[in-house]
């Protein structure tokens, strides 16, 4: 039996739950409030001591980090595959992965919060928040370090963000041309559904017109990407920010 511990509007738990519907996989789904930091508790940590989602549980075992989740659920589930069999295809997964966890990921952190999630810092001083947001943090306490107060994140570090994320769009849109209708050519692989979350979680924010003005190939990928059974599934009533939170400006009012 399958248990996914997550969140429904985590980026991360997004990609896990997409792989699991894209294979057809039953599971029971748990889900973690992040604003009350369900995440941070014992029982919890027990299970992923990153205190971070998702954490899914396959017969009792643990399986942490959501890309590790997703490459573990494409080996043993054979279904599908979302991993090429050419070992040079594979090779150009694999970069797109690395490439995708070392930028984007991190790079839609910093308008998310400044736009959705700064509400949760409302009348908190900076001891307070220090010692109640940042200093309980298990790997995500440089985040909030960057951040450095409840006021949200400075403008020169939303655009060096803003910045990452028109690189990423453009490093897709070279892809799809050269390769196309997915990043790495004709099949739907790991490396479309890391990325997926990142430009579903743009579009949400606002920030489609970053590749809707310069990379329509993006914008093409994100229209098959959404016609997926898969991807409907994953992406259902309150799964986005948008969803159930008012957005503030992205550019945070700070002293």
């Amino acid at each position: 039996m399958l248990v996914l511990y997550h969140a429904h509007h985590s980026t991360c738990s997004q990609k896990v739950r997409l792989v699991l519907h894209e294979k057809g996989l039953p599971f029971e789904a748990i889900q973690l409030n992040l604003g009350l930091k369900d995440q941070l508790k014992p029982d919890y940590l027990a299970l992923n001591p990153n205190g971070v989602v998702p954490t899914l549980v396959d017969d009792g075992v643990p399986i942490i980090e959501s890309s590790v989740i997703c490459e573990y659920l494409d080996e043993k589930f054979p279904q599908n595959p979302l991993v090429p069999s050419d070992l040079v295809t594979r090779a150009r997964m694999r970069a797109w992965m690395h490439y995708i966890e070392e930028v984007p990921v991190g790079a839609i952190r910093v308008p998310s919060f400044n736009r959705a999630f700064l509400y949760r810092y409302d009348g908190l001083d900076q001891q307070r928040w220090e010692e109640e947001q940042m200093n309980v943090r298990k790997v995500r306490k440089e985040l909030f370090q960057r951040m450095g107060s409840p006021k949200g994140f400075a403008q020169d570090e939303v655009d060096r963000s803003l910045g990452e994320l028109t690189e990423t769009c453009r490093r897709m849109d070279e892809a799809l041309a050269k390769e196309g209708p997915w990043l790495v050519g004709a099949q739907f692989t790991l490396a479309d559904v890391l990325v997926m979350p990142t430009i579903d979680r743009m579009a949400d924010l606002g920030l489609a017109h970053i590749w809707e003005s310069k990379y329509p190939r993006v914008a093409e990928w994100y229209a098959r990407l959404q016609e997926k059974p898969s991807f409907q599934a994953t992406y259902y009533p309150g799964s986005r920010v948008s969803d159930f939170l008012e957005f503030r400006p992205l550019y945070a009012e700070r002293d």
